[in-house]
Protein backbone atom coordinates (compact mmCIF):
# COMPACT_ATOMS: atom_id res chain seq x y z
CA UNK A 1 0.00 0.00 0.00
CA UNK A 2 0.92 3.28 -0.62
CA UNK A 3 1.95 5.69 2.13
CA UNK A 4 -0.17 8.75 2.84
CA UNK A 5 2.37 12.04 1.58
CA UNK A 6 3.54 14.03 4.19
CA UNK A 7 5.57 17.11 2.85
CA UNK A 8 7.46 16.83 6.27
CA UNK A 9 8.69 13.59 4.92
CA UNK A 10 11.01 12.33 2.18
CA UNK A 11 9.56 10.42 -0.76
CA UNK A 12 10.01 6.46 -0.55
CA UNK A 13 13.21 5.78 -2.62
CA UNK A 14 10.87 3.80 -5.29
CA UNK A 15 8.15 1.60 -6.45
CA UNK A 16 8.26 -2.04 -8.20
CA UNK A 17 5.54 -3.02 -10.36
CA UNK A 18 3.93 -4.81 -7.03
CA UNK A 19 6.96 -3.89 -4.55
CA UNK A 20 7.42 -0.50 -2.65
CA UNK A 21 10.48 0.47 -1.74
CA UNK A 22 10.41 3.09 1.04
CA UNK A 23 13.60 4.77 2.60
CA UNK A 24 13.76 6.26 5.15
CA UNK A 25 16.51 9.23 4.30
CA UNK A 26 16.18 11.72 1.45
CA UNK A 27 19.92 11.24 0.27
CA UNK A 28 21.96 8.75 -0.84
CA UNK A 29 22.57 6.14 0.96
CA UNK A 30 26.22 5.72 0.07
CA UNK A 31 28.43 7.66 -1.85
CA UNK A 32 27.71 9.64 -4.75
CA UNK A 33 30.77 7.99 -6.96
CA UNK A 34 29.38 4.49 -5.39
CA UNK A 35 25.70 5.24 -6.72
CA UNK A 36 26.97 6.32 -10.36
CA UNK A 37 29.25 3.52 -10.24
CA UNK A 38 26.46 1.32 -9.66
CA UNK A 39 24.19 2.88 -12.36
CA UNK A 40 26.96 2.84 -14.56
CA UNK A 41 27.29 -1.24 -14.46
CA UNK A 42 23.70 -1.68 -14.62
CA UNK A 43 23.90 0.41 -17.79
CA UNK A 44 26.52 -1.66 -19.40
CA UNK A 45 26.62 -5.07 -18.29
CA UNK A 46 23.73 -5.71 -20.66
CA UNK A 47 25.40 -4.34 -23.63
CA UNK A 48 28.56 -6.46 -22.77
CA UNK A 49 26.91 -9.58 -22.01
CA UNK A 50 24.51 -9.50 -25.35
CA UNK A 51 28.01 -8.83 -27.61
CA UNK A 52 29.66 -11.82 -25.46
CA UNK A 53 26.79 -14.24 -25.68
CA UNK A 54 25.17 -12.97 -28.99
CA UNK A 55 28.08 -12.03 -31.26
CA UNK A 56 31.59 -13.78 -30.11
CA UNK A 57 30.09 -16.68 -28.41
CA UNK A 58 27.66 -17.38 -31.57
CA UNK A 59 27.01 -20.75 -32.75
CA UNK A 60 29.42 -21.79 -29.68
CA UNK A 61 28.25 -24.66 -27.45
CA UNK A 62 28.60 -22.03 -24.36
CA UNK A 63 26.66 -19.60 -25.61
CA UNK A 64 23.42 -20.93 -24.16
CA UNK A 65 25.29 -21.01 -20.65
CA UNK A 66 26.70 -17.50 -21.01
CA UNK A 67 23.14 -16.18 -21.80
CA UNK A 68 21.41 -18.01 -18.37
CA UNK A 69 24.39 -16.53 -16.49
CA UNK A 70 24.22 -13.02 -17.82
CA UNK A 71 20.64 -12.16 -17.21
CA UNK A 72 21.08 -14.36 -13.11
CA UNK A 73 23.35 -11.52 -12.61
CA UNK A 74 21.58 -8.87 -14.65
CA UNK A 75 18.85 -9.66 -12.39
CA UNK A 76 19.63 -10.45 -9.24
CA UNK A 77 22.19 -7.11 -9.04
CA UNK A 78 19.72 -4.25 -9.01
CA UNK A 79 18.15 -6.47 -5.52
CA UNK A 80 22.00 -7.20 -4.25
CA UNK A 81 22.47 -3.23 -4.25
CA UNK A 82 18.80 -2.16 -3.16
CA UNK A 83 18.46 -4.82 -0.26
CA UNK A 84 22.24 -4.88 0.69
CA UNK A 85 23.85 -1.51 0.32
CA UNK A 86 21.27 0.62 0.34
CA UNK A 87 19.16 -1.27 3.05
CA UNK A 88 15.48 -1.05 2.36
CA UNK A 89 12.55 -3.53 2.01
CA UNK A 90 10.40 -4.10 -0.27
CA UNK A 91 6.63 -4.19 0.75
CA UNK A 92 3.64 -5.14 -1.75
CA UNK A 93 1.40 -2.66 -3.47
CA UNK A 94 -1.81 -3.20 -5.56
CA UNK A 95 -1.99 -2.91 -8.76
CA UNK A 96 -3.39 0.59 -10.30
CA UNK A 97 -5.88 -0.24 -13.60
CA UNK A 98 -5.49 3.21 -14.42
CA UNK A 99 -1.83 2.38 -15.23
CA UNK A 100 -2.77 -0.97 -16.23
CA UNK A 101 -5.42 0.40 -19.02
CA UNK A 102 -2.83 3.33 -19.85
CA UNK A 103 0.04 0.50 -20.35
CA UNK A 104 -2.71 -1.60 -22.65
CA UNK A 105 -3.11 1.75 -24.82
CA UNK A 106 0.04 2.63 -25.35
CA UNK A 107 1.38 -1.30 -26.19
CA UNK A 108 -1.56 -1.18 -28.43
CA UNK A 109 -0.67 1.80 -30.66
CA UNK A 110 2.82 0.69 -31.10
CA UNK A 111 1.88 -2.63 -32.10
CA UNK A 112 -0.92 -1.60 -34.20
CA UNK A 113 2.14 1.17 -35.69
CA UNK A 114 4.75 -1.27 -36.32
CA UNK A 115 2.43 -4.23 -37.76
CA UNK A 116 1.07 -1.89 -40.33
CA UNK A 117 4.43 -0.60 -41.04
CA UNK A 118 5.88 -3.67 -41.24
CA UNK A 119 2.57 -5.39 -43.91
CA UNK A 120 2.40 -2.22 -45.77
CA UNK A 121 6.16 -1.53 -46.52
CA UNK A 122 8.90 -3.30 -44.30
CA UNK A 123 8.06 -6.77 -45.18
CA UNK A 124 9.31 -6.58 -48.98
CA UNK A 125 11.44 -3.12 -48.62
CA UNK A 126 15.34 -3.25 -48.83
CA UNK A 127 15.61 -2.61 -45.19
CA UNK A 128 14.21 -6.07 -44.11
CA UNK A 129 15.61 -8.14 -47.26
CA UNK A 130 18.68 -10.23 -44.89
CA UNK A 131 16.17 -10.38 -42.00
CA UNK A 132 14.74 -13.48 -43.18
CA UNK A 133 18.09 -15.46 -43.42
CA UNK A 134 19.60 -14.23 -40.90
CA UNK A 135 16.74 -14.30 -38.03
CA UNK A 136 16.20 -18.35 -39.11
CA UNK A 137 20.28 -18.85 -38.70
CA UNK A 138 20.07 -17.78 -35.39
CA UNK A 139 17.05 -18.74 -33.69
CA UNK A 140 18.13 -22.50 -35.20
CA UNK A 141 21.17 -21.88 -33.80
CA UNK A 142 18.97 -21.09 -30.40
CA UNK A 143 17.14 -24.29 -30.90
CA UNK A 144 14.29 -22.79 -31.73
CA UNK A 145 13.73 -25.17 -34.33
CA UNK A 146 9.99 -25.96 -34.32
CA UNK A 147 7.11 -23.37 -34.16
CA UNK A 148 5.81 -24.91 -31.21
CA UNK A 149 9.26 -23.56 -29.76
CA UNK A 150 9.53 -20.38 -31.43
CA UNK A 151 6.12 -19.67 -29.60
CA UNK A 152 7.42 -21.13 -26.36
CA UNK A 153 10.02 -18.82 -26.33
CA UNK A 154 8.20 -15.90 -27.36
CA UNK A 155 6.19 -16.07 -24.18
CA UNK A 156 9.27 -16.31 -21.96
CA UNK A 157 10.15 -12.81 -23.64
CA UNK A 158 7.03 -11.43 -23.09
CA UNK A 159 5.74 -12.63 -19.91
CA UNK A 160 8.69 -13.24 -17.25
CA UNK A 161 11.58 -11.77 -19.48
CA UNK A 162 9.42 -8.20 -20.02
CA UNK A 163 8.59 -7.97 -16.66
CA UNK A 164 12.42 -8.68 -15.35
CA UNK A 165 12.86 -6.00 -18.04
CA UNK A 166 10.72 -3.09 -16.63
CA UNK A 167 12.20 -4.02 -13.01
CA UNK A 168 15.75 -3.25 -14.24
CA UNK A 169 15.48 -0.96 -16.48
CA UNK A 170 12.42 1.27 -14.95
CA UNK A 171 12.79 0.70 -11.57
CA UNK A 172 16.42 0.46 -10.66
CA UNK A 173 17.86 2.43 -13.36
CA UNK A 174 15.21 4.92 -14.19
CA UNK A 175 14.82 5.03 -10.65
CA UNK A 176 17.92 5.60 -9.17
CA UNK A 177 18.76 7.97 -12.14
CA UNK A 178 15.82 9.91 -11.16
CA UNK A 179 17.05 10.42 -7.82
CA UNK A 180 20.40 12.46 -9.03
CA UNK A 181 19.43 13.78 -12.29
CA UNK A 182 15.79 14.42 -12.58
CA UNK A 183 12.89 12.63 -14.28
CA UNK A 184 13.13 14.13 -17.86
CA UNK A 185 16.96 13.45 -17.36
CA UNK A 186 16.70 9.76 -16.23
CA UNK A 187 14.22 8.94 -18.58
CA UNK A 188 16.45 9.99 -21.84
CA UNK A 189 19.62 8.10 -19.63
CA UNK A 190 17.80 4.89 -19.11
CA UNK A 191 16.31 4.56 -22.29
CA UNK A 192 19.08 5.22 -24.37
CA UNK A 193 20.95 2.44 -21.73
CA UNK A 194 17.93 0.22 -22.62
CA UNK A 195 18.54 0.64 -25.93
CA UNK A 196 22.65 -0.09 -26.56
CA UNK A 197 22.04 -3.84 -26.39
CA UNK A 198 19.00 -3.92 -28.55
CA UNK A 199 21.77 -2.05 -31.22
CA UNK A 200 23.97 -5.24 -31.17
CA UNK A 201 20.61 -7.74 -31.50
CA UNK A 202 19.06 -5.49 -34.13
CA UNK A 203 22.52 -5.30 -36.34
CA UNK A 204 23.04 -9.01 -36.04
CA UNK A 205 19.44 -9.80 -37.05
CA UNK A 206 19.29 -7.01 -40.45
CA UNK A 207 22.76 -6.25 -41.06
CA UNK A 208 21.11 -3.91 -43.34
CA UNK A 209 23.99 -1.29 -43.03
CA UNK A 210 24.10 1.15 -39.64
CA UNK A 211 21.49 3.74 -40.99
CA UNK A 212 18.85 0.81 -40.36
CA UNK A 213 20.20 -0.55 -37.51
CA UNK A 214 20.28 3.37 -35.74
CA UNK A 215 16.46 3.66 -36.68
CA UNK A 216 15.10 0.44 -35.57
CA UNK A 217 17.41 1.25 -32.37
CA UNK A 218 15.94 4.51 -31.99
CA UNK A 219 12.82 2.89 -32.10
CA UNK A 220 13.23 0.94 -28.90
CA UNK A 221 14.57 3.84 -26.98
CA UNK A 222 11.52 5.67 -27.60
CA UNK A 223 9.63 3.01 -26.36
CA UNK A 224 11.95 2.46 -23.29
CA UNK A 225 10.96 7.11 -22.88
CA UNK A 226 7.35 5.78 -23.12
CA UNK A 227 7.73 3.15 -20.81
CA UNK A 228 9.71 5.18 -17.80
CA UNK A 229 7.32 7.93 -18.56
CA UNK A 230 4.19 5.53 -17.79
CA UNK A 231 6.28 4.24 -14.51
CA UNK A 232 6.90 7.96 -13.08
CA UNK A 233 3.14 8.74 -13.83
CA UNK A 234 1.56 5.20 -11.92
CA UNK A 235 4.31 4.67 -9.88
CA UNK A 236 3.95 1.37 -11.22
CA UNK A 237 5.74 -2.06 -13.12
CA UNK A 238 2.24 -3.05 -14.65
CA UNK A 239 1.44 -0.56 -17.30
CA UNK A 240 5.01 -1.11 -18.89
CA UNK A 241 5.13 -4.43 -18.26
CA UNK A 242 1.45 -4.66 -20.19
CA UNK A 243 3.05 -2.23 -22.93
CA UNK A 244 6.38 -3.45 -23.00
CA UNK A 245 4.76 -7.41 -23.42
CA UNK A 246 2.41 -6.50 -26.06
CA UNK A 247 5.31 -4.86 -27.89
CA UNK A 248 7.36 -7.85 -27.66
CA UNK A 249 4.95 -10.10 -28.75
CA UNK A 250 4.05 -8.18 -31.70
CA UNK A 251 7.68 -8.24 -32.58
CA UNK A 252 7.56 -12.08 -32.00
CA UNK A 253 4.91 -12.31 -34.76
CA UNK A 254 6.87 -10.43 -37.02
CA UNK A 255 10.27 -12.50 -36.53
CA UNK A 256 7.42 -15.81 -37.27
CA UNK A 257 6.32 -14.69 -40.27
CA UNK A 258 10.04 -14.23 -41.59
CA UNK A 259 11.84 -17.85 -40.05
CA UNK A 260 11.56 -20.30 -42.68
CA UNK A 261 11.38 -23.12 -40.08
CA UNK A 262 13.14 -26.74 -41.23
CA UNK A 263 10.78 -28.75 -42.93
Amino acid sequence: MNPAHNPSTPEPADIVGDNQIKSAEPSLETSRGAHLGALCFAMVLPTLATLLYFVFLSGSESMKGVYFGSKVLQFSFPLLWVLVVQRHRICMIRPKWDGIIAGLLVGLGIVATGILAYQGFLKDSVFLQNAPALITAKVTEMGLTSPSLYILFAIFLAVPHALLEEYYWRWFVFGQTRRITGVNTAIIISSLGFMAHHVIVIHQFLDNGWGTTVFFSLCVAIGGVLWAWLYNRYKTLYGPWVSHLLVDLGIMYIGYDLITFPG
